[in-house]
């Protein structure tokens, strides 16, 4: 009798937790099988490199709609080419697309949050933009990977601190009202 209550146990446990099991080892084979497939991130793929060099080419040849699409070009052959989205951020801040450059500095950090330069660079733009609040949590974070000296830091936290007391100008919502005699009576057919 104690041998079927024994049994009838192990069996509880083991359909108990076959479910959970099951579910767990198909979840680690998938990861593995996703890790085993993916290039790691310093091997860019050499079409999209040559593409870029294209585009910083047409980029100094003052070409900047040629070099968009170059860049553009690289970057679909290889998303994680991190150099494009630098190069293409820079050449959109240049044609004073701020918000734009912005976002393609942030694709760039999406793949390496620890780069310094694309970070130093957003938060440049974020400022002449007048985003000081996201500009301060750039800074926080160059502070925090940067341990040793970094003196362009230092600038940044200045123009920062520079930009949050100039003052504002701001325009107000005014209704205007034409004033009795200005305005035309409808025309009449």
């Amino acid at each position: 009798m104690s041998d079927e209550i024994l049994d009838e146990t192990l069996l509880e446990k083991i359909m108990r937790f076959s479910p959970a099991a099951i579910a767990l080892s198909a979840c680690l084979a998938v990861m593995s099988s996703a890790a085993l497939t993916k290039l790691p991130d310093h091997e860019i793929n050499p079409a999209s490199v040559s593409l870029l060099a294209k585009g910083d080419e047409a980029a100094r040849a003052k070409k900047p709609e040629e070099a968009i699409d170059w860049y553009e070009t690289a970057l679909a052959v290889d998303p994680r080419n991190r150099a494009a989205y630098i190069s293409l951020a820079r050449l959109v801040r240049s044609q004073g697309l701020k918000g734009k450059a912005i976002r393609y500095y942030k694709e760039a950090l999406e793949l390496d949050p620890n780069d310094i330069l694309a970070l130093s660079e957003q938060t440049d733009v974020m400022v002449s933009k007048g985003a000081l609040e996201a500009a301060r949590k750039n800074i926080a974070r160059l502070r925090i990977i940067c341990r040793s000296e970094c003196g362009g830091i230092d600038r940044l936290a200045l123009s920062v601190e520079d930009a949050g007391k100039r003052p504002t100008v701001q325009a107000a919502a005014v209704e205007i009202k034409p004033v009795a005699g200005q305005a035309k009576p409808p025309e009449k057919n």
